[in-house]
């Protein structure tokens, strides 16, 4: 019975961390995105991020996206720069496919920082892709 199930894997979905300039606070700031590079749109997007480091945790925010059109992206949140000594765990769910798809993204702490920063494409602006 178990060889029967079928578990979708999630291919062409990613989550970046992007520093980018906030025309309206004057700074730059951290961001985090959803990317999909699939040819096909994403529904019902939800997501859970947290953080953590052996007793110390930060809040669990959830966040309901909807849609994300194929080869287009979508903001999840913003990040404050207290957080990166913490690894950082965004759980995405969202259906393809007639499929329910998941899978869950780890920023190892102290892996978001200015040194880290690579072009993202789609975005077109520098930042850190999950692991």
């Amino acid at each position: 019975m178990k060889k029967d199930i079928e578990i979708p894997i999630a291919k062409d979905v990613y989550v970046a961390i992007v520093h980018e300039w906030n025309d309206e606070f004057l700074s730059k700031d951290w961001n985090a995105y959803i990317i999909n590079n699939r040819d096909t749109k994403i529904d019902m997007v939800l997501i859970v991020s947290k953080g953590y480091d052996g007793d110390t945790k930060t809040s669990i925010m959830r966040h309901g996206l909807g849609v994300v059109e194929a080869k287009s992206f979508e903001k999840i949140e913003p990040l404050q720069e207290d957080v990166f000594a913490l690894n950082n765990e965004f759980y995405v769910t969202f259906f393809a496919d007639d499929k329910l798809y998941e899978k869950v993204y780890i920023f190892k702490k102290h892996t978001i920082n200015e040194n880290s920063l690579s072009h993202i494409p789609i975005l077109e602006k520098e930042g850190i892709l999950a692991q």
